[in-house]
């Protein structure tokens, strides 16, 4: 049965509608120490019941750690498989949360309720759960798709902006792999600056292009790793922003990913050269540039070959011929990947 996403502002009645539907015995509630504060006191009333449970924010605690404290929160206090965890918050909340319910009691129920831009276009759609480990985004996790995943505009307006824009950045990949339409509808759109209502009309439209990928591969065995697009890059400059002890936000090192990888793209595919000045351009101006020397390249590579894309070693990456034209699985060599963070630097001004 396909995921059911709801799109909808009012967050708290649907919450409490869909856990009626569901007559879970117990109600557990997951949150950071942003969201605790920001966002919880409004959905609060509808769950007086809930048991909150409250994990430190930031990408960086999306580890062994954190998750068993979760797990250690649910068995002292009750939690069984009939039991449901709600997982209120960004994209670490949703993957950490997913994780922990998939694998508490062999599996207990969860429903996502995103808080950011990122988390409800990308992290809280489609089932995949996980946290990182040894400086390796999401290195342990599987595949659980929860009972239901809320999807809000609502909350944005407590973000920073750079929340915004990491969410937007996911956005960007979204509408290079449906069309160019889509594409040049969302460059043209300002989505910060739309109501709550306009921003849940685009968001819908970019949401519904995973929507229908993943219903076709839930697992990932071809044609839902068209998504990775700009990921594996963009995996490899998280792991070694995390290395270096500055972490960055997953959207922007996706949007850096973005592209390098359409760099590649045009090397290995011939993706028109106009198009990959453009989105650099575009990206260099809203998210500046992840900074690289020939002296990481080693260190990225190494990062690059652990992606869970790379099955026996090589690197790996999902490309485009053009908008709406995508190819999965495709190898490339050391060297053209090399030349490809070569021409990153270049049209990032590094």
């Amino acid at each position: 049965m396909p995921q059911q996403v709801i799109f909808t502002n009012a967050v708290a009645t649907t919450l409490a509608a869909e856990l009626d539907r569901l007559q879970p015995n117990r109600v557990f509630v997951l949150t950071d120490e942003n969201t605790v504060g920001c966002v919880w006191p409004e959905l609060a009333g509808q769950l007086p019941q809930a048991t909150v449970i409250t994990i430190p924010a930031g990408d960086d605690n999306k580890n062994l750690a954190t998750l068993s404290r979760v797990w250690q929160s649910l068995q002292d206090n009750g939690a069984t498989r009939k039991s449901v965890l709600v997982n209120l918050g960004g994209g670490m909340v949703t993957d950490l949360g997913g994780f922990a319910a998939a694998t508490f009691k062999r599996g207990m129920r969860f429903i996502n309720v995103p808080t950011s831009l990122l988390g409800a276009v990308d992290a809280a759609v489609g089932g995949k759960t996980g946290i990182n480990f040894n400086d390796l985004k999401n290195e342990i996790g599987t595949f659980k798709e929860a009972e239901t995943v809320i999807i809000s505009t609502r909350f944005f307006s407590t973000l920073p902006e750079s929340e915004l824009k990491s969410g937007f950045a996911e956005m960007l990949k979204h509408g290079l792999l449906d069309s160019k339409d889509a594409y040049r509808h969302l460059l043209a759109s300002d989505f910060q600056t739309a109501d709550a209502e306009q921003q849940l009309t685009l968001l819908e439209q970019s949401v519904n292009v995973k929507r229908r990928i993943v219903e076709l591969d839930p697992c990932e065995k071809g044609l839902r790793r068209a998504l990775n697009l700009g990921h594996t890059v963009g995996h490899a400059f998280e792991s070694l922003a995390l290395h270096r002890n500055r972490p960055i936000a997953h959207g922007y090192a996706v949007a850096w990913g973005l592209v390098a990888e359409t760099v590649l793209s045009h090397i290995e595919m011939q993706f028109p050269s106009t198009l990959l000045y453009e989105l650099a351009a575009t990206v260099y101006r809203i998210y500046g540039a992840f900074p690289i020397t020939c002296d990481d390249y080693p260190a990225l590579l190494r990062y690059m070959r652990h992606d869970k894309k790379s099955e026996h070693g090589e690197y790996n990456f999902s490309l485009l011929r053009d908008i709406g034209d995508v190819v999965t699985g495709h190898a490339c060599d050391e060297e053209t990947v090399k030349t490809a963070l070569d021409i990153y630097r270049d049209l990032m001004h590094i």
